[in-house]
């Protein structure tokens, strides 16, 4: 498959000229100047999933009843996962205060965050988390973003240089096996990927776990991740960012597929790659809107907060991979600038999620920091 499209993209009309980096103006400073990733603004973030694990209600619990017996409480159901209104957003809650305690272990709320997350991921609670996905009438629980997002808290346990995050790496390592076997039962039946801007992105979903694959060293799950991406994504052409957003969108279909496609393809074949798929991020002059919200007390129009966050991330990674890209870090900024100081106005409707998406904005902006 790889010598097939590295013939496609050697083809004439596949590979387009060098661009130069944009020049760096005094805009071009935003984020580090006004928008930094320091102790002040970890603790701002960190204090919403502080707040919002241990709130059980409201809460959407997207369950499918088998029988009148599965029924139960948040708290009973998940009994790890039961606060910041849903399962995924709790699961990533708990990622970014890992996350922030690996940057920052001095953060003040170091002793509110160590013992918390000590005794929701405990090994009872997450064996009662197991046992949920294990229900008949649950196998697509949470399929792919929540999945995505439970990898992803289990390599930041691992990677956390602390007996803490030793013992919660291990507390988890069933559910994580059980997620990785999804993965692997799944990619293999997705017949076409789905290009929502919301929850069931594939593009988004493969990211994370070829993120985890390629840190533990699953070769199967990276093996079976490429394959599948190159079968839903390696020939699309001229992507239609201009359709984007929809209104209740916090992904960019279109980069996080590009997104994507940069953690597979080696860069000779990305390179061509991106060009045929959005041929205009090449161009210096290139822009981006930030997404609008107009109320952040509606939980679906807040997505667009998101939105912003997960194309800074992406136009980060873009920028950093192929340095003739780098004037989309600007147009990251502006996404940035645009909802990161609005995010934490107590609409819970924002606050239960958003922080984690700002944080791995950030940290894609300031990788050199992690």
């Amino acid at each position: 498959m790889y010598l097939f499209f590295l013939i496609l993209f050697s083809l004439p009309g596949h590979i387009g000229h060098s661009v130069q980096p944009a020049p760096h103006s005094p805009d071009h400073m935003l984020m580090s100047d006004t928008l930094p990733l320091d102790m002040a603004q970890a603790s701002r973030l960190a204090a919403l999933p502080v707040r919002c694990l241990q709130t059980e209600f409201p809460n959407k619990l997207n369950q499918v009843l088998g029988s009148e017996q599965e029924m139960g409480t948040p708290r009973q159901l998940h009994p790890a996962f039961f606060g910041c209104f849903d399962w995924h957003s709790s699961v990533h809650g708990h990622w970014m205060l890992v996350a922030t305690l690996r940057r920052f272990p001095d953060l003040p709320e170091a002793d509110q965050i160590r013992p918390l997350v000590q005794s929701t991921l405990s090994a009872e609670n997450l064996a009662g988390e197991l046992a949920y996905f294990q229900r008949a009438s649950e196998k697509s629980f949470e399929r792919t973003y929540g999945w995505a997002w439970l990898l992803r808290l289990s390599m930041e346990l691992q990677q956390w240089e602390d007996p803490l995050g030793q013992e919660l790496a291990a507390n988890l390592e069933p559910l994580t096996r059980l997620i990785v076997g999804k993965y692997k039962d799944y990619l293999p039946r997705l017949v076409y990927p789905i290009r929502t801007g919301e929850h069931p992105n594939t593009a988004f979903g493969l990211s994370h776990a070829w993120d985890f694959a390629s840190f533990t060293g699953d070769s199967v799950l990276m093996d079976l991740i490429e394959t599948h991406a190159y079968r839903f994504f390696a020939t699309d052409r001229d992507g239609p960012l201009s359709w984007e957003p929809s209104g209740y969108d916090f992904l960019s279909p279109c980069l996080e597929e590009a997104d994507l496609m940069r953690r597979i393809m080696p860069v000779d074949m990305f390179r061509p790659w991106l060009r045929g798929f959005l041929p205009g991020l090449a161009d210096p002059a290139f822009t981006l809107t930030p997404g609008e919200v107009r109320d952040r007390t509606d939980g679906k129009l807040v997505h667009l907060d998101g939105l912003n966050f997960s194309r800074a991330w992406c136009l980060y990674d873009l920028a950093r991979s192929l340095p003739e890209y780098g004037h989309l870090r600007q147009i990251a900024d502006q996404h940035m600038a645009s909802s990161l100081p609005r995010m934490t106005d107590g609409a819970y409707e924002g606050e239960h999620w958003l922080a984690s998406f700002a944080w791995l904005a950030l940290t894609r902006a300031f990788p050199d920091k992690s």
